[in-house]
């Protein structure tokens, strides 16, 4: 699959070289023209909060325990510390389990969360039917179950059951990091696309990635690279140097799947010779922690990153327990997407956006 994959890219046309990407004719005018409004508007940094407005008050005297994936994932330990901060203000109390990224590690962290008896459990950052069991006991207990990146789509869930899924609509996310290329390139590109294909909700974003640079006749997918989450710092630099010596300046774009990829990937850049601010030009669809940032804003082999806003999304979470506690139904708010790029991040180190604490705080009446 994966090979056809590739195939199909490749016959999508032939990737030029930056050299004529600026100035030449675009690869695609139609597509290009889409790519460039959608990029623009996501990379606005004046978004006032557009989240609920609404809802019952602070429950008191709750314990939540959040199962991490891997807390080696900066997406889902950035999610977790916007968890605990929004504890502290509710007035509930947090524990932590880090599943270790293996499918046995977090069965066993699932399995001592509900040997807990808390008040909730988040479902942190990994496919919630894979420990289909434990959440059966779960729901047994009546312990409600909340996802961050837990499936595919943001809201409630049935199959795996969840009050609900905290996350950016994929298909958004998925279709501007390629837009981003597609507009950055003026529509002549050739993309290596890392993803971990063990994971549903970064296998589907990288399949709509897929999907909307396909839109654009003149780039060319030059590979599909599968690599787990768990054995990125092993695998990719040595991916990258077999990716090099394959396509050399052909390859002039990637996306990731998640940020972390280009933090393991800079050593094996940085050897071959090449610089941080050159080719090939790399955007992280997911999930945007500080070291991403650093990278961006030093223009060291990261260009761009379409951040989870991850302490939103916490304080988020924490929100739809206490619906969930309160016997209401979940929000039904899903953040808006954003790129950040070394022009619009203006030295942060993670996409915060403004107005959500305070939200909250109204409505908790904290």
């Amino acid at each position: 699959m994966v090979a056809a994959a590739v195939l199909a890219g490749c016959e999508r046309g032939l990737s030029n070289g930056p050299e004529a990407s600026p100035s030449g004719p675009s690869g695609c005018p139609e597509a290009h023209a889409r790519a460039e409004a959608a990029v623009d508007s996501a990379e606005r940094t004046d978004i006032p909060w557009n989240g609920p407005t609404t809802g019952p008050r602070a429950v008191s005297r709750k314990t939540i325990v959040y199962v991490a994936q891997t807390m080696t994932n900066p997406g889902v330990a950035g999610a977790a510390d916007g968890v605990q901060e929004a504890a502290r203000v509710i007035g509930w109390r947090v524990r932590v389990i880090d599943g270790g990224g293996t499918p046995a590690g977090t069965q066993a962290a699932m399995s001592q969360a509900v040997a807990l008896k808390p008040s909730g459990i988040v479902i942190g950052g990994f496919d919630a039917g894979a420990t289909s069991q434990q959440a059966a006991r779960a729901h047994a207990a009546h312990i409600p179950l909340i996802g961050w990146h837990a499936v595919a789509s943001p809201g409630p869930s049935r199959r795996p059951e969840l009050f609900t899924n905290v996350t950016t609509e994929v298909g958004d996310v998925a279709a501007v990091s390629a837009q981003w290329v597609i507009a950055r390139s003026n529509g002549r590109a050739g993309v290596v696309l890392f993803t971990d294909a063990s994971i549903p909700f970064a296998r589907k974003k990288s399949d709509l990635i897929r999907k909307e640079l396909a839109t654009c006749r003149g780039v060319r997918l030059l590979a599909y690279e599968n690599i787990p989450i768990p054995d990125a710092s092993t695998r990719t630099p040595q991916e990258i140097s077999s990716l090099l010596s394959r396509f050399s300046r052909r390859w002039t774009y990637s996306v990731a799947i998640n940020d972390l990829y280009f933090a393991d990937a800079a050593p094996a850049f940085r050897a071959a010779g090449r610089e941080g601010s050159g080719l090939p030009y790399n955007i992280g669809a997911g999930d945007g922690d500080p070291s991403a940032f650093e990278r961006i804003d030093n223009r060291q082999y990261q260009a761009a990153t379409v951040p989870e806003p991850l302490s939103l999304q916490g304080w988020q979470i924490v929100d739809e327990f206490n619906r969930a506690f309160s016997g209401r139904p979940a929000s039904g708010y899903v953040a808006p997407i954003h790129v950040t790029t070394a022009d619009n991040s203006h030295g942060a180190t993670t996409w915060d956006p403004s107005g959500y604490q305070e939200g909250y705080r109204r409505i908790w009446g904290r």
